[in-house]
């Protein structure tokens, strides 16, 4: 399959889906944009896209495929600027946002001219961004949901959009707007709100006593570690998928109470059971599947405390070439051990560091 292809937005995703594009796709054109013209210029010089441009009607006319990647709230934007332009006929056109009932219902605008857009959402990330970080992997594995009208499924059109994108080695899932919009609520929206609260509610206890930010250190900021994602985009999910959300605040409310009628009757065993049955709920769901939040591959590795010992170990993970996203100590033991936490990429990372380091040393290591 080959054909041009203009991809506008040049961060982590849409870089990532250029690379997929481009080996699957070897004798297709790929057209970069993007508002920042540094990252343009960047995309086109580690050879992700093959020219760029400064304006998407240059090139929208002339594209067999168009990919917004961009945030919600500008995808909205973009819509009604390709609305206004003459593309061609059996163009399709897709994008990657995290909501998608109001943006379908502004393609209609694109709809009713004509051309075909399927909603796209690839549920996969990292927590690097922008195009450096593009990774020809990155969903591999992972859900790739489309919501397509009806009546661009019928027209075959959603299996040319996935012929395309063949090259991610995605799980392709197809589903209404509506249905996406409430599933991503629950396991991705709705969470970034709890992990902020939370934060917040440590930041207000911190006023009346200064060991809190200390001793959040060690499994508070882990299990809030989705509270750092960036507030400008969580600002326009939120904002776009108001009504699912409000939703599920009033179940949450429910829940809360619930537990909170239960702690003032010391029921103990409905307090067991509660724990106990979302203890095998959540022990039950899948661990080697992408979700839509992006998972932390993480191993810790008791450490003595002597000069070098980190050098050490990021030496041995040098030598097997095996890269390390993050690192940090966790200063939560008083013992003359700590913990040294190393986070990297992907499953197969953690398990060859794994190795690594228990062939090279006497260092105890686990996942946490």
């Amino acid at each position: 399959m080959e054909g041009k292809v203009l991809l506008i937005g040049l961060g982590l995703i849409g870089g990532s889906i250029a690379l997929a594009l481009k080996k699957e796709h070897p004798k297709s054109i790929i057209i970069g944009c993007d508002i920042n013209l540094e990252q343009a210029k960047l995309a086109q010089t580690l050879q992700i896209v093959d020219d760029i441009t400064v304006t998407i009607e240059e090139h929208a006319q002339t594209s067999d495929l168009i990919i917004i990647s961009a945030p919600v709230q500008q995808t909205e934007i973009i819509i009604e600027q390709l609305a206004q332009c003459n593309l061609k006929k059996d163009v399709i056109i897709t994008d990657v946002g995290s909501t998608k009932q109001r943006i379908v219902e502004k393609a209609k605008n694109l709809l009713n001219n004509g051309y075909s857009f399927i909603g796209g959402h690839p549920m996969a990330g990292s927590h690097k961004s922008g195009v450096a970080a593009a990774k020809v992997h990155l969903f591999e594995n992972a859900f790739y949901i489309f919501t397509p009208t009806a009546e661009e499924a019928s027209a075959n059109k959603l299996s040319v959009l996935k012929n395309w994108l063949k090259g991610t080695k995605a799980n392709f899932i197809t589903m209404s707007a509506k249905e996406h919009d409430r599933l991503a609520g629950v396991i991705s929206h709705f969470p970034h709100i709890i992990a902020a609260s939370l934060v917040h509610q440590a930041e207000q206890l911190q006023h009346e006593n200064a060991l809190v930010s200390r001793l959040a250190a060690g499994g508070f900021r882990d299990i809030t570690r989705i509270a750092s994602s960036n507030p400008a985009m969580w600002r326009d999910i939120l904002l776009h998928n108001k009504g699912e959300l409000l939703t599920l605040f009033e179940s949450w409310i429910v829940e809360m109470e619930k537990v909170r009628s239960l702690i003032v009757a010391s029921d103990s065993s409905k307090i067991y059971d509660y724990f106990n049955n979302a203890k095998d709920f959540r022990d039950a769901l899948p661990t080697r599947v992408k979700g839509a939040i992006p998972s932390f591959y993480d191993l810790y590795v008791d450490v003595p405390d002597y000069p070098g010992i980190i050098s050490e170990i990021t030496g041995y993970l040098a030598k097997e070439r095996i890269s390390i996203t993050n690192i940090r100590i966790i200063e939560t033991r008083e013992e003359i051990y700590g913990v040294l936490r190393l986070s990297f990429q992907s499953e197969n990372d953690r398990e060859r560091a794994k190795s690594c380091i228990e062939k090279e040393t006497n260092f105890d290591t686990y996942y946490g």
